[in-house]
């Protein structure tokens, strides 16, 4: 909620912004999205959905009037954060159809758009969800909490018991912090682990993620991600004692992506970037 009021906040500054040039008034939305780089939001998608608005909103707009500009610009504000609200409705429409009747899902943490989904599943099916704890904030009791409130059984298991409980599973589903260009993932640590023994023991991988989360990022392998990326802002002055709070799983251990955009492979996220940051 806290990263869809972001958002907001910088349709609030197209509304009211005291800018008489279609350039200061970017600027300004820049200057606003690096603000908001120093919260505790996920750095991964505060800079692609900080980018993927400004761009949607300010495409072509240079040759026109700058009150005519602010409304087309407000309009379409209104437009990006409608999708936004809806994009978790639309993945998990999709993503229900791969919960069966009867089966065991294994889930990293906790994901809103993975719960979105399975409570959606289980309106007419009955199944079972493990859920790993998800340190270091042990996120993952506050998913089973929610799937027990749903009235959908589940286990909480240690992050360390991935492969014992793997074999058990008839599928992978979790979200991401960011998709990048290689159809690979960000996402909370532990999630590559889980992507190697799901590839180990042929069970399919399922990643669920919002458009706005795709990235212009092309990393190899951990140590290309930026530090900005994996640490948590009070850490970056000296990692050397810290772990890392995400990692990145390559495309070649994802089965499916779910997105707003359609159900995707991971070779087909590039054209889908492409598209999105034309």
């Amino acid at each position: 909620v806290s990263f869809i009021n972001n958002f907001y906040y910088l349709h609030t500054i197209i509304m009211f912004g005291l800018v008489d040039t279609i350039h200061i008034l970017h600027t300004t939305m820049r200057d606003a999205v690096a603000a908001m780089r120093n919260t505790d939001l996920s750095i991964a998608a505060v800079v692609s959905g900080g980018e993927l608005f400004c761009r949607f909103i300010t495409l072509s707009l240079d040759d026109k009037h700058m009150e005519e500009c602010r409304q087309i610009m407000l309009h379409r504000g209104k437009i990006f954060l409608t999708k936004l609200l809806n994009s978790r409705n639309v993945i998990a429409q999709q993503a229900k159809k791969f919960v069966t009747d009867g089966c065991r899902v294994l889930t990293h943490s906790r994901s809103r758009v993975v719960l979105k989904a399975l409570i959606s599943a289980a309106k007419n099916k009955e199944f079972h969800v493990y859920v790993t704890q998800g340190g270091p904030d042990n996120s993952g009791t506050e998913m089973v909490a929610d799937l027990e409130k749903a009235g959908i059984s589940s286990t909480l298991i240690l992050d360390s018991a991935t492969g014992y409980v793997m074999e058990s599973v008839d599928f992978v589903m979790v979200g991401a912090e960011a998709v990048v260009e290689s159809g690979g993932i960000i996402n909370r640590i532990g999630t590559f682990t889980m992507g190697l023994c799901a590839r180990e023991m042929k069970k399919p991988f399922y990643v669920l993620a919002e458009s706005f989360k795709f990235t212009r990022l092309f990393p190899l392998n951990q140590r290309d991600l930026p530090d900005e990326y994996k640490y948590s802002r009070k850490h970056l002055v000296d990692v050397s004692k810290v772990h890392p709070q995400v990692d990145y799983t390559p495309p070649a251990y994802i089965t499916l992506l779910f997105t707003d955009l359609g159900i995707l492979t991971p070779s087909a996220v590039s054209d889908e970037l492409i598209k999105l940051y034309m």
